[in-house]
């Protein structure tokens, strides 16, 4: 943080920095009024009249070697001169303490100005300087000052600022333990996206044997997953979708659409083979299922082999060839993969553990897409564990007849 802005926010710290600053720079002008004074000292020392009486003196001494008329004459010049004299030299002492004073009010510290009165009353008694200008005043306009230095860093905070301002809460399904994050591809899918999105937001698992009465009053009727975004509440999975990408818009955050309308329906067909082919009950139909399977997941390895027509138009594929791009829409994760991946790692998990079921190792685009998935924090931090997976469909495969 920019130590400007916090001598800004904080008044007493502000006040402080200036007092400082003004110090420092008035040390050198304070030279000048006891350059003055001694100037005025030295002066003084070398022109101090003889005393009245001492005149009389010398004059009455004087009187009996020379006429009365002369000496009354010369006796009544000297105490004229003498007397100017004087005056001229309380003028002189009168504009020194008066340039000192303007001196101190010009400077305007109080530190100062009591150092200069100190000085000046030891030797001269000096007259009450005038009333300085008062320093609420000066602080005041020093803010103000500060103020438009500082106004650039106070814009970039404010930007910075809003994003930690929004107040958003994912509610997911908890897993085994009421705590950790349950096995939901629809609550990873929102997980995911605000975690791409860049924003501050929080998450809370939600144990369905224990639900809260205050989360039951918050959504009633709802399960898991919902969101709360500035206190709205938003229920449906591919509606807050929709509304978070709208809110958490660029240049702030960044847009997550698919550029390639096909990139969001590949593979759409993938979870549902998979989920007849776990809860199928009957020996006999397994084999079909089986293939049904292979068939969708082949149909998303073309895809994800083919390049897209940007890819094309780039000219790096002018004598064909197959993509190498590491998701759906290019080499960025996008709503199309947050939609897609949780699914197909639940499809991976359970078919392995219930049906002894592999993804074939000939669909290489499906598992350069899974690899470069793994390899992602916004995937793997946003996964339930395979244990909690496997307990969500152990009741459902535990049908299939033997």
């Amino acid at each position: 943080m920019d130590r400007s802005e916090n001598v800004y926010e904080d008044p007493d710290s502000y006040q402080n920095q200036f007092r400082g600053i003004y110090d420092t720079t008035y040390e050198v002008p304070l030279d000048e009024p006891s350059d003055m004074t001694a100037h005025y000292e030295n002066t003084d020392r070398g022109q101090t009249p003889v005393p009245a009486e001492e005149r009389r003196g010398s004059s009455s001494s004087s009187s009996s070697s020379s006429s009365s008329s002369h000496a009354e004459e010369e006796e009544a010049q000297k105490i004229e001169d003498s007397d100017r004299e004087e005056e001229k030299e309380e003028e002189q002492k009168t504009e020194v303490e008066e340039r000192i004073a303007e001196l101190n009010l010009e400077r305007g510290s109080p530190e100062s100005k009591s150092e200069s009165e100190s000085g000046s009353e030891s030797e001269h008694e000096p007259e009450p300087d005038p009333e300085p200008e008062p320093e609420p005043e000066r602080r005041n306009s020093s803010r103000r000052s500060s103020s438009s230095s500082s106004s650039s860093s106070a814009s970039e905070k404010d930007e910075s600022d809003e994003r930690e301002q929004l107040e958003i809460t994912l509610f997911t399904k908890a897993g085994i333990d009421g705590e950790s994050i349950g096995n939901c591809p629809f609550s990873q899918r929102l997980f995911m996206i605000l975690w791409l999105k860049g924003v501050v937001f929080n998450v809370t698992t939600v144990d369905l044997k224990r639900k809260p009465a205050d989360l039951h009053n918050l959504a009633p009727g709802t399960h898991p997953p919902f969101l709360t975004f500035q206190g709205e509440v938003l229920t449906d999975v591919n509606r807050i979708e929709e509304y978070l990408e709208d809110r958490l818009a660029p240049p702030k955050y960044p847009r997550l659409a698919a550029r390639n309308r096909a990139s969001n329906i590949a593979g759409n067909d993938i979870f549902a083979r998979f989920s007849a082919y776990v809860k199928n009950t009957r020996p006999d139909k397994n084999g079909a299922l089986e293939k049904a399977l292979d068939k969708a997941l082949a149909k998303l390895d073309d895809f994800l082999n083919t390049p897209l027509p940007d890819e094309l138009e780039s000219g790096r594929y002018n004598g064909g060839g197959t993509s190498d791009r590491k998701y759906l829409d290019g080499d960025q994760l996008t709503l199309a993969d947050c939609n897609l991946l949780p699914k197909l790692h639940v499809v991976k998990v359970v078919a392995k553990k219930f049906r002894n079921y592999d993804i074939p190792s000939e669909f290489r685009g499906i598992w350069r897409y899974l690899g470069n998935a793994y390899s992602r924090d916004e995937f793997t931090n946003t996964c339930a564990a395979d244990m909690e997976i496997e307990q969500a469909y152990k009741d459902v495969a535990k049908r299939l007849g033997k």
